[in-house]
């Protein structure tokens, strides 16, 4: 893999993988997990709500809108009523951008390195067939409402990989992209008060990169110490699933 970019070629991805593809222009990435056979199970807006949505930051980055019809998998596009994860083909997912894997257990030296967050993590992940129960799971029994910072598409895809959820809250924490624009902000922030003891620009640039590198890395779930390991199956007792109702939608038809 890349220092900027990860793209692979689609016969290198496998059922378990966390594979993204960039939108406007790399302004922001498209998260999911692939459970094989082209399919993908991704995390969006509900399409009520996001009828409803205003114009910003939040709604422009919902980013998945499925086709009305599709013509190389017919269940392109499921989902449950009322719920934001959803099931299509990888060419639908991707809409025409290219494919990137998402990279796990890399060094600090590495994750550093990777400027733009929502690329990889510290964390290790858990077995492929583990993380694709939990991506099917979850298409069954949904996760709640969207929220671009709070429980987004990264999100949904670092909590099928490692099942980590911030402890004492049901919501999967900050995910690598909203923790870059987090950072980015903190840092230049932080560092505005120093700027007049700083040894011109390049100063002020190399101390407010520091801060945002630190900030960023210090939110990773692969160094957090708030985070637990929290099973699928036991996330339905807080959310307060109806796992009869989801049989009865017959999701299992569609793997």
């Amino acid at each position: 893999m890349g220092l900027l970019t990860n793209r692979v070629e689609r016969e290198e991805i496998k059922a378990g993988d966390h594979i993204y593809t960039w939108r406007v222009v790399f302004s922001y990435a498209h998260h999911g997990i692939y459970v094989g056979n082209n399919k993908v199970v991704h995390f969006t807006r509900e399409p009520e709500r996001d009828q409803k949505r205003s114009t910003s930051l939040s709604s422009s980055m919902q980013s998945f809108s499925p086709p009305s019809t599709c013509l190389v998998f017919p269940d392109c596009g499921f989902r449950r009523p009322r719920s934001g994860v959803v099931l299509t083909c990888l060419d639908c997912f991707l809409g025409g951008g290219s494919l990137h894997y998402f990279e796990y257990g890399v060094t600090p030296s590495v994750f550093l390195a990777k400027v733009r967050g929502g690329t990889c993590t510290l964390a290790t992940s858990d077995p492929p067939e583990t993380v694709t129960h939990r991506a099917m799971y979850l298409l069954r029994n949904g996760l709640g409402n969207y929220d671009v910072f709070d429980n987004n598409c990264e999100d949904f895809a670092l909590y099928c990989k490692t099942s980590l959820l911030t402890r004492g809250d049901t919501r999967m924490g900050r995910s690598g992209q909203a923790s870059s624009i987090m950072s980015a902000s903190m840092a230049a922030l932080f560092s505005s008060p120093f700027k007049m003891f700083m040894a011109g620009p390049v100063g002020v640039a190399t101390m407010t990169a520091g801060m945002y590198c630190m900030t960023r890395y210090s939110t990773d779930i692969g160094v957090r110490t708030d985070v637990d390991k929290v099973e699928v199956e036991d996330m339905a007792v807080e959310f307060g699933w109806d796992e009869d109702l989801a049989d009865q939608e017959g999701v299992s038809n569609v793997r």
